[in-house]
Formats: structure tokens, C-alpha cells, sequence
């Protein structure tokens, strides 16, 4: 069964001002669009049609990089625009408030982590914030579409948290700003939906 490309449960234009529509109908539209049709031909009558996507991603070979690069793009999307919300903001309650106070000290200093994290990974890429098993969480970055999902890549635990710093995630509003951009992502982010995925994956 090919992989669809995910609705929007909210408008284009709902993330405005902090990330703007026609960024946003190319980036689901035409970008993440993209990486579902190449990832269906690229597992198209193979032993891998038909499985999760997760399951593709933890027994990845690496060296496939159709699979590799459409694979990462289809299930970071996905997890990208499910942990942004026009009433997003502000910041986690209970036990995700408790790992990150636990990992990082408080939730500001989780937040700078993060940001430096996004901001300094060179090129394109992700940053992302993981929980472990047990509950601890830790942030992390990875190039071009890779996800701690994959084997190898330097990243541990799940992903409940990650950030899109691909130019084309921000350069129509904030060209070579990025900094701007990461902070603007926090007046997005859905910390009820963090929190939903910390609490199903720890």
C-alpha cells in the first residue's frame, strides 16, 4: 500500500506571521509531496512495500539513498507539521516538563540547546529532541533528511520534537536568517502533541 502525503489539519496561512502561507504550500505541496512519490517508487515491488515507514527507517542500509532521502523526508514531514499548531506555543506541562527540566536544567535552557542545535547544523537538516527509553530525553541534529530513526547516524531515541532547517523551511520570509526562524518556531510548536508522543514512546 503506497504511502499518502498527510493533510494539514490547519490552513496554509494558519501558522502566520511566524511561518507564511506560500512558504508553506510549497514546502507540504510541492516538497514533501515530492519525497512520497519518490519513496512509493523507491519501495515499489520490493520486500519493503507494504511496511511502516518506522520499520523501513530501522533497517535502513544507508547506502540506498533513494530510500535513504525519501524515506527521511516523507516521515520528518510528517512528524513536522503534526507537532506545529496555530494555538501552539508557550511550553510543556507534566512529565515532559519534568524530563526536560530533568536533562537540560529548565525549559529556557532546553530551548537554547535546541536552537543551537538547528542553528549550527551546517548545510541542510534537522534538529530534534528524543526521549529514550525510560523517559530521558536529549537534543540532537542530523544532515539532509536523516532521523534517529536510522541506524547510525548519531542521534539516539525517538523523535517527539524536530525542526526543518532546509532553506526551503524558512527563506521566502527569513533568507539567511535562521536564527529568526528557530525562534519563531517555538510560537508554533504543539508542546499537547509533544507531550503525546513523549508519553506513547518513552
Amino acid at each position: 500500500m503506497a504511502f499518502e502525503l498527510p493533510k494539514l489539519t490547519y490552513a496554509y496561512d494558519a501558522l502566520e506571521p511566524h511561518i507564511d502561507a506560500r512558504t508553506m504550500e510549497i514546502h507540504h505541496g510541492k516538497h514533501h509531496n515530492g519525497y512520497t512519490t519518490n519513496l512509493n517508487n523507491a519501495i515499489s515491488g520490493s520486500d519493503l512495500d507494504g511496511q511502516s515507514i518506522e520499520s523501513i527507517l530501522e533497517s535502513l542500509d544507508m547506502t540506498n539513498a533513494a530510500i535513504r532521502n525519501n524515506g527521511g523526508g516523507f516521515y520528518n514531514h510528517s512528524l513536522f507539521w503534526n507537532i506545529m499548531s496555530p494555538n501552539g506555543g508557550g511550553e510543556p506541562s507534566g512529565p515532559l516538563s519534568k524530563a526536560l527540566n530533568n536533562a537540560f536544567g529548565s525549559f529556557e535552557e532546553f530551548k537554547d540547546a535546541f536552537a543551537k542545535a538547528a542553528a549550527t547544523r551546517f548545510g541542510s537538516g534537522w534538529a530534534w529532541l528524543c526521549v529514550n527509553s525510560g523517559g530521558p530525553v536529549e537534543v540532537c541534529s542530523t544532515a539532509n533528511q536523516d532521523n534517529p530513526l536510522m541506524p547510525d547516524v548519531g542521534c539516539k531515541g525517538f523523535p517527539i520534537l524536530g525542526i526543518d532547517v532546509w532553506e526551503h523551511a524558512y527563506y521566502l520570509n527569513y533568507q539567511n536568517r535562521r536564527p529568526d526562524y528557530i525562534q519563531a518556531f517555538f510560537n508554533v510548536v504543539d508542546w499537547n502533541m509533544v507531550s503525546k508522543l513523549y508519553e506513547e514512546n518513552k
